[in-house]
């Protein structure tokens, strides 16, 4: 029975070995090609790139392969690359797309394929189907050209994307001001792409930029996963503390995704970080634009838009909707609650090693540490925004869980009046103090996620209990 493969929010990502084999790798690719000829891209350009995972530098030579036997010219990467490098390496040569190889923040046992459009952003909800609907049952009907053939004709050419990339830092950001601000700055690169990067970007000055896991590891040692969130980031937390640094910033494996720690060595949520971004682009940038973020992130965000007079949209759950709606409104800022942030003026796609100098520039240009920079946030928008997380297992068909969740009808959540129910992905419970509680399903697997926001800290375990019961869960 052939294996049928199923696009997430990115693409698609598989246990290597077990679901995710090399023939799986160039039927996907297949899908992909078919998808481009379909748009009239035959004989444009794609680029291919890849994480540090095991073997991925050989299931990108793979893919590459593929589209150079579907009469497509791949830039393949020289070696691992962040994802919004490869990114941004689509508007620079001017690509009509891209596929990287990387299973992003999932375990060491998995890979991943994740493909992206002419604008080094995410391809939207109908475009994945088209391309999933491409993949053909049999890894005979894929065409496939020969690496040393393919090279020889032109058609793969190995490339350094990073040349681009740091040249186009310059035009959204001055690095020279951090480089001289004597900053202590601890990275934990969890293993992945990110490796090299910051301390590349601002040496020769006196900042001392300290990396830790800075080395290829496909098993991520001392993490249970190279996502930026704890326990996964302790060490870092700990060497913090040990090497009195200002900050701790934390890549994850593919560098898309920040995760930041204060200068006591304490994590600072993603919803918060998302909060302390856009505040930093509209109050010490002056900058405007709209505010684009998914309905499981910040509403810090909501009265930020307010403040300064800026419209602020809230999607689905993930980059396929996050990235279209700020090319149509052109936005400052987009973001989610996995710890992925996107600006104007870069590519439309999640930028982790952007995210961070932001976040020294914060520093530099008020002269002040990350539970300053809160303090200020939290003045702002008029007190303090908590936020967690529960992941859990269940059982049955998710129509009738959905239905139990619809007919549950709770007028209290955690002891807050629900004042409106939104279901443009999964249903989010609306509540009096202005936080929320939210209830969507994965996409790939039986898990029910439930997340809240509130501005009652005593009060988010609470929340979270009620959700699940409202699942019926408990």
């Amino acid at each position: 029975m052939t294996f049928k493969i199923k696009f997430g929010t990115d693409g698609w990502r598989g246990v290597i070995a077990d679901d995710y084999t090399f023939d799986n790798v160039r039927r996907c690719a297949q899908g992909f090609a078919s998808y481009m000829l379909s748009q009239g891209k035959s004989g444009q350009w794609v680029i291919v790139g890849h994480d540090k995972r095991f073997a991925s530098e050989h299931f990108a030579a793979t893919v590459a392969e593929v589209l150079a036997g579907n009469g497509l010219k791949v830039w393949l990467t020289d070696g691992a690359t962040p994802t919004p490098v490869i990114a941004y390496a689509v508007v620079d040569k001017k690509a009509a797309g891209a596929i990287n190889i990387t299973a992003s923040h999932n375990p060491p046992s998995d890979n991943g394929f994740k493909v992206r459009n002419e604008t080094g952003g995410a391809i939207d909800p109908e475009g994945l189907k088209q391309i999933e609907n491409g993949i053909p049952d049999a890894v005979e009907s894929v065409k496939s050209l020969g690496y040393a053939e393919a090279v020889s004709a032109g058609k793969i050419v190995k490339f350094d994307a990073a040349v681009a990339y740091i040249e186009h830092l310059k035009d959204l950001i001055d690095l020279q001001p951090i480089k001289d601000a004597g900053l202590t700055v601890m990275v934990d690169a969890m293993w992945g792409n990110g490796a090299g990067w910051l301390p590349r970007l601002l040496d020769g000055g006196k900042t001392r930029v300290i990396e830790i896991h800075n080395q290829r590891n496909p098993s991520f040692p001392e993490m249970k996963r190279p996502e930026p969130i704890p326990p996964n980031i302790n060490v870092g937390l700990k060497a913090t503390v040990d090497n009195h640094a200002d900050i701790l910033l934390i890549t994850d494996g593919d560098a898309d995704r920040l995760g930041v720690g204060d200068e006591n060595g304490e994590f600072i949520n993603q919803l918060r970080v998302y909060g302390l971004l856009a505040f930093y682009l509209l109050d010490l940038r002056g900058l405007r634009g709209d505010i684009v973020k998914t309905l499981s992130t910040t509403g810090m965000l909501n009265i930020l838009g307010e403040l300064y007079g800026v419209p602020v949209h809230e999607t689905g759950v993930g980059f396929k909707f996050v990235a279209p709606k700020m090319i149509e409104t052109d936005a400052l800022i987009g973001g989610e609650e996995s710890g992925g942030y996107a600006f104007r003026g870069n590519v439309p796609e999640r930028d982790g090693i952007l995210a961070g100098l932001y976040m020294l520039d914060f520093m530099v240009r008020t002269g002040k540490k990350p539970t300053e920079l809160l303090k200020m946030l939290f003045e702002k928008v008029g007190g303090e925004f908590f936020y967690d997380r529960i992941d859990s297992a269940f059982s049955g068909d998710r129509k009738d869980r959905e239905q139990i969740i619809l007919d549950a009808k709770p007028a209290t959540i955690g002891g807050l009046k629900v004042t409106n129910l939104v279901t443009i992905d999964g249903f989010q419970f609306r509540l009096e103090d202005g936080g929320w509680l939210l209830i969507r399903f994965s996409g790939t697997e039986p898990i029910l996620r439930v997340y809240c926001e509130t501005r009652h800290g005593d009060k988010v375990q609470a929340i979270l209990q009620d959700g699940l019961k409202v699942a019926g869960i408990k």
